[in-house]
């Protein structure tokens, strides 16, 4: 599951610490009225790191064998909801031997002895939540060999918590972390004794949820793709638990799986991954086939629309777009300023990408991945289409203001394969210039023109873009087409310095080519990535110019290379995300 969006108010942490402290006072006990069935597993690479000392969570690694995780100075809230959230967890019992639950089982009930009674950083009710799911996730394993006084301490801990949930959970932030508070709490309710009171109102205060977060579209207000597969995830969790139960699912409940699946089937890339997009990343593994699967639903959007987000697809190759305006207000917390940005996914391998979330590196690492520049598209004059608020109390806290309000859109048939057209007002109030984007895929997937217009559309707009053109002494004012390229992408010049050949490690060549009117530059970038201790170096092509008139175009393509076969057998292994520590 993603992060914490970000630690609450003042008089949400008065409520949460109150809460919690109230759920302490309660002496009753408690015991599995039925031993649950695990659901999660995670890395077995991650369990071992973990075994070995090599404490890895929200981009920060701490080499500390034998030392507690609770023991350990965290350097963010980031850091500390991965701790008190407990997915690690997954990763041990996918280890599953007698050492890892040890430690499993030592750094449970260091949590229960520290935290138990209503103080630290963990009492949140999205973290609470997820810490819920999980302690009886791995009941079995973390309750195997312990004695009758410690397995009370689980217990009344686990009621503790469900009853903080019980009175909070709407104290979660919209979206995801309410999904993960409701989530706890559903399955606290259907798996011990005494709190069976606690199914119903749960179960519908999440059908609700379903109906108010899920929208038409089956998109999230945050238009984050990890974000929307981990809440369908979760609600096919709830929706195996009770069902197990003999408890029908709510209906609003199924409609909303029914409408996030073709929403996510138009999100995944040929690799199977998601795309890259407002702070999501490619999704946990075996998690969106998993979801998919459980929905029975085998379409995508028919307009290939959702969430905000275009498709092309052709033969082995996936284009991806964003073709809206960013989210706003809360839900802008982890947006970019990326319309009109793409990836593209030949087969197996991602060919150009956007650089990802930045959350995991540090705070200006967090800023940066949210810039225009950080996305395969035009970036002008050193702006982004949207602005962080200056205003905004914290870094998790930032909103994304001043972005594109007009993005209109059509997807249509081109003679020879699929077009996208769109265009955003994002630079009308800076220079007085919309940006328009053409991309056309063919019908075989082998190649995809593309075209850039930068228009000054009205008087107005015509005025404000003379304006910034006195400002530079009417020396044009620059941009900078950008396309990313994944770290396993070889890229160096054509032989005539005019193009880029790009070889995957499935043996395919593609080619950039442009018109032969702007300067182009094959330059360094990075890929942010989950899981890792440092940003991916790569590298990024960057078409560049000024823009003189109120009309400026650039053509570029991209399209495989003439003897590139039309099927690619590819066996090529990938590199594990997560880096070996101390092999």
């Amino acid at each position: 599951m993603s992060h914490s969006k970000g630690y609450p108010g003042r008089k949400d942490r008065f409520l949460n610490r109150l809460s919690a402290r109230r759920a302490t006072l309660g002496r009753a006990r408690t015991a599995f009225a039925k031993l649950p069935e695990p659901r999660t597993i995670g890395s077995f690479a991650k369990g071992r790191q973990l075994l070995a000392g090599n404490y890895l969570f929200a981009g920060y690694l701490a080499e500390a064998p034998g030392v507690s995780i609770w023991d350990v100075a965290a350097p963010d809230n980031a850091y500390l909801s991965e701790t008190h959230g407990f997915a690690w967890l997954d990763d041990l019992a996918a280890v599953g031997d007698i050492a890892t639950r040890d430690l499993a089982q030592d750094w449970l009930w260091g949590w229960i002895d520290r935290y138990s009674k209503g103080g630290g950083p963990g009492w949140l009710p999205d973290l609470t939540g997820r810490r819920v799911f999980r302690w009886i996730n791995h009941s079995s394993l973390l309750l195997r060999g312990k004695d009758e006084a410690a397995t009370d301490r689980f217990y009344r801990s686990l009621r503790q918590q469900a009853m903080f949930l019980s009175r909070r959970w709407q104290g979660a932030g919209p979206g995801l972390p309410r999904f993960e508070a409701l989530t706890g709490l559903v399955h606290a309710g259907l798996f011990l004794n005494g709190l069976e009171h606690l199914t119903e109102p749960a179960t519908k205060a999440l059908a609700g949820e379903c109906t108010r977060q899920i929208d038409d579209e089956g998109g999230l207000p945050t238009r984050n793709p990890e974000d929307l597969l981990a809440a369908c995830t979760l609600l096919t969790w709830v929706s195996s638990a009770l069902t197990d139960a003999g408890i029908t699912t709510p209906d609003a409940q199924m409609q909303a799986i029914e409408r996030i699946a073709p929403t996510l089937r138009t999100l995944r890339h040929s690799d199977g991954s998601l795309a890259r997009f407002h702070g999501g990343g490619r999704g946990a593994e075996g998690w969106l086939d998993h979801a998919l699967a459980f929905s029975g639903i085998k379409k995508r959007q028919p307009d290939g629309l959702s969430m905000g987000y275009a498709r092309l697809s052709a033969g082995r190759t996936s284009v991806i777009i964003d073709a809206a305006g960013p989210p706003t207000d809360q839900a802008s917390f982890g947006a970019h300023a990326s319309t009109l940005a793409f990836e593209l996914t030949s087969g197996r391998r991602p060919l150009i990408v956007n650089c990802g979330s930045g959350a995991n590196f540090g705070i200006e690492w967090r800023r940066a991945g949210r810039a225009t520049p950080s996305h395969s598209t035009i970036s002008l004059d050193g702006y982004s289409s949207a602005m962080l608020d200056d205003d905004s109390p914290d870094a998790l806290h930032e909103r994304l203001i001043d972005g594109p309000t007009h993005v209109p859109i059509e997807i249509s048939h081109a003679p020879d394969g699929l077009r996208f057209k769109g265009g955003h007002d994002g630079y009308v109030p800076t220079h007085g210039l919309n940006h328009m984007r053409t991309l056309e895929l063919t019908f075989d997937g082998r190649g995809m023109a593309g075209e850039d217009m930068l228009l000054a559309v009205d008087d107005t707009a015509k005025r404000r873009f003379e304006k910034a053109m006195s400002a530079r002494n009417l020396a044009g004012v620059p941009f900078d087409i950008r396309f990313h390229l994944h770290p396993e992408v070889d890229a160096t010049y054509d032989l005539d310095g005019n193009g880029v050949a790009m070889a995957l490690k499935s043996g395919e060549i593609w080619v950039f080519r442009h018109d032969d009117t702007r300067r182009l530059a094959l330059t360094p970038s990075v890929y942010l990535e989950k899981g890792r201790l440092e940003p991916r170096a790569t590298q990024q092509i960057v078409l560049s110019g000024k823009v003189m008139d109120y009309a400026t175009r650039i053509r570029w393509s991209v399209a495989k290379a003439q003897d590139t076969a039309i099927g690619v057998r590819d066996l090529n292994r990938d590199d594990p995300v997560l880096p070996l520590i101390n092999p």
